[in-house]
Formats: C-alpha cells, sequence, structure tokens
C-alpha cells in the first residue's frame, strides 16, 4: 500500500508536468504568432517598394503618378487577396448591413430601392469575418430619401400634427 508520502511526490510530479506542458504551449503560441507575423509584414513590403519608387518620380508626368498609384493599390488589393480577404461591396448588390455599411441614401437608383448604389469605401472579408464594412450609398424608395425614418421632422414633442393620426 500506498503511503502519503508517495502520493505527494506523485502529485507533485503530476503538477509539475501539467506546468511544463503549459510553458511548453505558450512558447510553440509565442513562435507561430511571430511567424504569422513575420509573413504578414513581409507580404507588404512589396507595397512599401513601389510607394518608395513612386515618391522618387514625383516629378514626372501626372499619367506615370496615376499609373503608379493604381499599381500600388493593385498590389494591396493582392497582398488582402493572398492573406485570404477578399474586397465587398459592389453596386447592385442588396444591401446586406453584415457586409455593407450605409453612408448614403439614394432616391431611386437601377436595382431599386435596398440595393447599392455606390461603393464609397470597400469593405474586406474572408472565411474567418470581416475586416471592416463596405460603406455604400443604398438606394431608397423615392419617400424615404432625406431624413431618417427615426427622425423628427420638426415642432414640441407634444404638439398635435393634422397627419399624426392623434
Amino acid at each position: 500500500m500506498m503511503d502519503d508520502v508517495d502520493w505527494q511526490e506523485r502529485w507533485r510530479r503530476a503538477a509539475a508536468d501539467a506546468d511544463n506542458a503549459r510553458k511548453r504551449c505558450d512558447r510553440l503560441v509565442a513562435e507561430r504568432t511571430a511567424a504569422e507575423r513575420a509573413r504578414c509584414t513581409a507580404a507588404w513590403l512589396p507595397l512599401l517598394d513601389d510607394l518608395d519608387l513612386a515618391l522618387e518620380h514625383a516629378g514626372a508626368d501626372p499619367a506615370t503618378i496615376v499609373a503608379g498609384v493604381e499599381r500600388v493599390r493593385d498590389e494591396g488589393r493582392a497582398v488582402l487577396g493572398r492573406l485570404g480577404f477578399e474586397p465587398l461591396g459592389a453596386p447592385g448588390e442588396v444591401f446586406d448591413p453584415a457586409r455593407h455599411e450605409a453612408t448614403e441614401a439614394v432616391a431611386g437608383g437601377p436595382g431599386g430601392a435596398g440595393t447599392v448604389v455606390r461603393v464609397i469605401r470597400p469593405g474586406y472579408g474572408g472565411p474567418d469575418g470581416l475586416l471592416r464594412p463596405a460603406a455604400v450609398a443604398v438606394a431608397v424608395s423615392g419617400n424615404d430619401s432625406g431624413t431618417d425614418p427615426g427622425e423628427d421632422s420638426g415642432g414640441d414633442p407634444g404638439e398635435e400634427r393634422p397627419d399624426d393620426g392623434a
């Protein structure tokens, strides 16, 4: 039969093993985090190189500068794509509050009320979630534009108006 000293020694060893396993896990997480951080940062280096090149040619023909800025933008989008994030928001899409942020209401529109008319700022998302929603202008029916449905159109709060139905 085991005495108390044996049980205490087994308990100490089990506690030490658990502590060592926790430390190994913490070390592994830190190593993987550092490696992923380096991978993501390295993906942006070509974009910085393109910006440096554009700045070197700042006095060049404006068309050349525009072409350089477009190249930098395309490289940035490519980096986001390689990291698993694709652009969100396109004119004609049905407005989805989970993917879009309505920043403007536009009367009418080619797709009818509730569709994206213009993308003001693209959003980006991937399989793990949304980086940011797309800021969009959304088509509303003609009588909805100009005021927020929850906005009071004036007058005192207790004042009766003929169209109140009160």
